[in-house]
């Protein structure tokens, strides 16, 4: 395994990694793993990394688990890096990819941090694991329970989670609490049940799921022939992916398997755009929004408990954070759909829609080397799509009526 610590990301204040923790116990902020890069670049190049297949435990010696050996996996990573050349025809943009997660063994980039923390999970002794969500945390927690033996509880806000991640939680055996209330009033609850009933947490406050989620900049770079790409657009949510990739891009370029970090341009709904708000306003304080709303429900979120994290790597970056509306995201998800056949759920089509934006405004450059990340498959959300597509036409069994309707008679 490789050494590492659990730092406080504001004080620095080191943290006992065989205990749970998801907060600073000096100074209540976010907590975060840090492994020892030099140490982690060897061991994986002694072992030939660079030989194993596509995965997120391709990268095992710079995860921080006691023993990769015993990881609960499902297959997760090794996810598409798409190169969109009727989209680049269509946007007059020359250079363009999308990362798309939707492959993931539930469908969403969430399994790479469920992956590491379910894993974690088992190291630290803990028996009941835990999580609130849109949705996509608690179809993938529930798996990787199912998977570890592990009793799962879910907190979701009551129906404002897309059916088909519903049902994945349910199949997969978690108990799942409907709450009459929002995400972060979920997830409020869940912190404290993790106190007081000794529940683990696997949202992204927990450092280890970033660790997982990391993983996702390190294929890139790999997919890019050892290139960081020159911009990443990101849906952002709670805000743990964002910081999770350019952790992922910070750490590769460091341990010298790639060159260089991208630019992240962060990409939330207008109507649910604290953090884009922070950047609009040049604030250093996030104001929560108390009532979210967009049809992407994966990033419908007014209180993001990631926001220092995420406001802090895109501000490194270089980057900015932004907005697009709820008509914007599903044309993005149109496009994606019928030019290049990638079928996202909205919240995975938002990065697109915010490059489409900047390439409107002239804020990007069109020969840049551009990926956007899709974070979810569309099949979560199939009434988003439905709604938007053309129904079917009912026909007789005769082709006399099916030539009628390709001939266009009717």
């Amino acid at each position: 395994m490789v050494s590492y610590e659990v730092r406080c990301i504001e004080c620095g204040a080191s943290h006992d990694p065989s205990k749970p923790a998801y907060a600073c116990s000096s100074c209540g902020n976010l907590l975060e793993a840090q492994i020892d890069e030099a140490e982690a670049a060897g061991d994986l190049a002694e072992n030939g990394y660079s030989e194993r297949a596509l995965s997120v435990w391709k990268y095992r010696e710079a995860i921080p688990v006691d023993d990769p050996s015993l990881a609960i996996s499902l297959g997760e990573g090794g996810t598409p890096l798409i190169r969109c050349k009727r989209l680049e025809e269509e946007l007059d943009a020359r250079n363009l990819w999308i990362k798309f997660e939707g492959t993931n063994p539930t469908g969403s980039f969430k399994d790479r941090g469920m992956t590491v923390g379910v894993t974690k999970a088992l190291e630290l002794d803990m028996s009941v694991v835990t999580c609130a969500s849109t949705g996509n945390t608690s179809a993938s927690l529930a798996a990787y329970a199912a998977a570890a033996d592990l009793d799962c509880v879910v907190l979701i806000p009551e129906g404002k989670v897309a059916l088909g991640k519903l049902a994945q939680a349910m199949m997969h055996g978690a108990d799942v609490l409907s709450v009459k209330g929002n995400f972060d009033q979920a997830l409020d609850m869940v912190m404290t049940a993790a106190n007081e009933m000794g529940m683990y947490v696997l949202n992204s406050v927990n450092p280890f799921r970033i660790e997982g989620q990391k993983t996702a900049a390190y294929e890139v770079c790999d997919q890019l022939n050892g290139v960081s790409p020159e911009r990443l657009y990101i849906p952002v949510g709670n805000g743990g992916n964002s910081a999770a990739y350019w952790k992922g891009f910070k750490e590769y370029d460091s341990m010298d398997f790639a060159s260089g970090c991208p630019l992240i341009r962060g990409i939330q709904a207008e109507g649910a755009a604290p953090v884009a708000s922070m950047f609009s306003e040049n604030s250093s304080e996030l104001v929560p929004v108390d009532e979210p709303e967009t049809v992407a429900t994966a990033i419908r979120i007014g209180n993001p408990a990631n926001w220092k994290k995420t406001v802090g790597a895109i501000r490194e970056s270089g980057g900015s954070a932004s907005t697009v509306t709820d008509d914007e995201i599903l044309e993005a998800q149109r496009f994606m759909a019928r030019l290049e056949g990638i079928f996202p759920e909205p919240a995975g089509a938002a990065a697109l829609a915010g490059f489409m934006k900047d390439l409107e405004e002239d804020l990007v450059d069109r020969s840049a080397v551009v990926v956007c990340v899709s974070t979810g498959h569309g099949l979560k959300d199939p009434d988003t799509a439905i709604s938007q597509s053309v129904k079917p036409r009912t026909i007789e069994p005769t082709m006399e009526a099916l030539s009628r309707i390709l001939g266009g008679a009717d």
